[in-house]
């Protein structure tokens, strides 16, 4: 895996393009017109493979291979895919993967948000060359949607439902009939073979805007599940560490596996509301708590180890950025985190340490 000096978070085609350009040498699948892979190639890319010279493609995502394979078969068509669940179940981390194997692109990006206008989905202008010439091809700014269209690229939309219902019903005629009209210069902009859309959603935040549902009509839906396993939870967490680590210089080796796996049974136990040996109910917080959030808690723990500790994560790390994750609602939270710290860390065998820890944190 490259890493370009400097960069903190490379796109995936940079960081990862070793493994790409290696993948094309031995492909010897069809290609849908302008994909960079085939979608096996793709398929092989996200979910690791050895190719037959010896080189690794490390896995980008664990969990099923068919959800990836109907997602990979879905932008071969002209349907968009929708990726949805929960936070942290790496829908973007998977469609940013896709966007590059396919388009050895992924920044044609628009992030949604609630202030979003359709300029972001459409096109825009620029106002002083608007101003000075009047609406021209040269004072039109076109969005990452026009570009791709132009382009015949994958285009990705991050957080589909926090855009209002208003301007994502922009998307529709970009859709269904895969041109972009531009009625101020009287022209249309007609996408090109290899153009489709990956979005993003999850109905856990507040304030959502639901899809129409004309709109939805355009989208194939993938479920991205959480972890099913507990050890492949902990692979993912430990993967992630160690690929989010290097531009920051906080080697593997300061996350031991065992704190990571005691964090990782902490989440699972409080988000299903049971421990493990579904022996005993517990309370579930507000909080996800998902993988991504027991990344986040790892590698904030590691900066504390390494920049104030003993350079290893260790009961008092892992105490101060698991509390901040589960206490959310400093009221509901709280009481359902130190209910759990008395009633199940309290009693398990050589968790001494983190007990100890966590009620100095609260």
């Amino acid at each position: 895996m490259s890493d370009p000096t400097g960069i903190i978070r490379p796109h995936a085609e940079q960081a990862f393009a070793r493994e790409l350009e290696a993948l094309a040498r031995h492909d010897d699948h069809r290609r849908p017109p302008n994909w960079h892979l085939s979608p096996r190639a793709v398929a092989d890319y996200i979910m690791g493979t050895t190719l037959p010279d010896g080189t690794v493609i490390t896995p980008k995502y664990f969990g099923n291979r068919r959800l990836i394979e109907i997602a990979i078969a879905t932008l071969a068509t002209e349907r968009a895919l929708l990726l949805t669940g929960v936070p942290g179940t790496a829908k973007t981390w998977v469609s940013e993967h896709l966007a590059a194997a396919i388009s050895g692109d992924s920044t044609l990006l628009v992030q949604g948000t609630a202030g979003l206008d359709e300029s972001a989905l459409r096109y825009g202008w620029n106002y002083a060359r608007l101003i000075a010439e009047g609406p021209s091809a040269r004072a039109l700014v076109p969005s990452p949607v026009m570009e791709g269209m132009r382009q015949g690229k994958i285009v990705r939309v991050e957080e589909l439902t926090r855009i209002p219902s208003d301007v994502q019903d922009a998307l529709i005629t970009i859709l269904s009939e895969k041109t972009l009209p531009v009625p101020e210069l009287n022209i249309e902009v007609q996408a090109h073979r290899g153009f489709n859309l990956i979005a993003t959603a999850n109905d856990r935040d507040r304030g959502v805007h639901e899809l129409s549902s004309a709109l939805r009509r355009r989208f194939n839906t993938v479920v991205m599940p959480l972890p099913a396993r507990f050890d492949e939870e902990v692979k993912i967490v430990q993967e992630r560490i160690a690929q989010l680590g290097r531009p920051l210089e906080l080697p593997p080796s300061t996350a031991p596996v065992e704190e990571i796996k005691r964090l990782v049974t902490i989440f699972r136990e409080l988000r299903s509301g049971q421990t493990e040996d579904g022996k005993s109910k517990v309370k579930s917080p507000s909080a996800t708590l998902s993988t991504a959030e027991a990344i986040s808690v790892i590698q904030s723990g590691q900066a504390l180890a390494v920049h104030f500790g003993s350079g290893k994560v260790g009961a008092e790390e892992l105490a101060a950025g698991m509390t901040g994750a589960i206490v959310q609602d400093p009221r509901h939270d709280r009481e359902v985190w130190l209910e759990y710290i008395e009633t199940v860390v309290r009693n398990r065998k050589g968790w001494d340490d983190l007990y100890e820890a966590c009620k100095k944190i609260l």
